[in-house]
């Protein structure tokens, strides 16, 4: 059954199916193929996602990103971070760095802020001079630190199917999505001295930065207030979701006053979207999760690599690798549903802690977005910058290679895991 589903997945991923439907056509297959179990199973198995009652976090969360990045928030906090950094060599490069970073703690999802930072920031830094290679390859790379900052749509995900704290996961991310922010804005301004684009002398007084500081706070406040919740047991992830939309809701109509009917109708339209999408991909993944424990194909590649590979090294290197390749053709939710159930035993087996393994799986995946031939947020941010693709990946490298290093970093040295 195992070896049907897997085939059939990656001929349906040749032949551009959708990968929520590929998915469930390639249980459905599997399943036909065994002859001992009904293919009612496949029904039951989509079915039983949809009654999951931790999985309501995912839209209420994305419902919250929306109504906060939608309105006068969202400019405040672009505005904040680029008049920060505009001072510095490759600051208009770092706004994005730093955007990203702020932004993660709303949103939670990678594509989104590729998306929304690159409309807005991109023909900023080609009008200051920027190549816009450059721009597109900076934007594609720092959106990932949104996966790393709590809230983390992927790290909900993958704490379903590992059994790990949603709170031990998110605190888990933030020094690590610090360091590769630090490390990214090493990068802005490394080639920038190397290329001599010059800083942009703007005076910049200091009760301006307080007060885009002061308009900014609540939605900075948002990631601190998740973990404190989450942290000391005040609430479960899905309760803290909605907590989220009812800040972000009295944010909007008390604080700010943006909120309009309108806006507040397309916010949900454009959550209940993106939510559509993520659950049909979560329902697809159960069913082959549910075939791949039916044939014990976890158990049995953790039991082969115990018995023939004795150096734990290795294996994560494996694991690595393994996950660097999946995650170049496959968004990160169906490559986290999918490898989840592989390498949790396998984790387990070798002594890896499971938050570890988790953060190892996010940042590797999150590589994957940028990373050609099928990186989401590199065609997102080459379009929105109006750059050949061969063009930004080669403007890419230095992102990528501070990224391997942070990932290394996290494989093998626990403590950068705190939580």
């Amino acid at each position: 059954m195992t070896l049907i589903m897997i085939i059939s997945f990656c001929v349906l991923m040749v032949l551009a199916v959708p990968v929520g439907y590929g998915l469930i056509i390639a249980a459905g297959l599997g399943i036909l193929f065994n002859g001992y179990v009904p293919l009612s199973v496949v029904a039951q198995q989509v079915y039983d996602q949809t009654q999951s009652f931790p999985m309501l976090a995912l839209p209420f969360f994305m419902l919250a990103g929306t109504l906060m990045l939608g309105g006068e928030l969202g400019k405040q906090l672009l505005e904040l971070a680029s008049r920060a950094m505009q001072r510095w060599r490759g600051g208009p490069l770092s706004t994005t760095v730093v955007s990203s970073v702020v932004f993660g703690g709303v949103s939670g999802s990678a594509v989104a802020n590729a998306s929304a930072l690159g409309s807005v920031l991109i023909p900023w830094q080609k009008r200051q001079g920027f190549p816009p290679a450059l721009c597109a390859a900076n934007n594609a790379t720092s959106a990932v630190i949104d996966v790393l900052v709590p809230p983390s749509i992927p790290m909900i995900l993958y704490s379903l199917i590992s059994g790990v704290s949603v709170a031990d996961l998110f605190i888990s991310g933030i020094l690590p999505g610090i360091i590769m922010a630090v490390s990214f804005i090493f990068v802005c301004w490394f080639i920038s001295v190397r290329r001599r684009y010059a800083a942009e002398a703007v005076k910049i007084r200091k009760r301006d930065l307080a007060r885009l500081a002061i308009q900014s706070l609540p939605a900075i406040l948002l990631p601190i207030l998740i973990i404190l919740l989450l942290r000391f047991g005040f609430a479960t992830p899905t309760e803290v979701a909605v907590l989220s939309v009812v800040y972000s809701l009295l944010l909007s109509l008390l604080f700010y006053r943006d909120l309009t009917w309108k806006r507040f109708c397309d916010n949900l339209v454009e959550a209940g979207v993106a939510t559509g999408v993520v659950m049909l991909v979560i329902m697809g993944s159960a069913a082959v999760g549910w075939g791949l424990t039916f044939d014990q194909a976890p158990q049995q590649m953790a039991e082969w690599v115990a018995a023939n590979i004795s150096s734990p090294i290795v294996i994560i290197l494996m694991m690595n690798v393994l996950m660097l390749i999946v995650g170049m053709p496959l968004d990160m939710p169906p490559a986290i549903l999918l490898l989840g159930p592989i390498f949790v035993p396998l984790a387990d087996a070798i002594g890896l802690d499971r938050v570890q393994l988790g953060l190892m799986m996010v940042i590797n995946l999150g590589i994957g977005l940028y990373t050609p031939p099928i990186g989401t947020t590199l065609f997102i941010s080459s379009s929105i910058a109006g750059a050949p693709l061969g063009a930004t990946t080669r403007e890419l490298w230095p992102f990528f290679g501070m990224a391997m290093l942070l990932l290394l970093a996290v494989s093998f040295i626990p403590a950068l895991t705190i939580y």
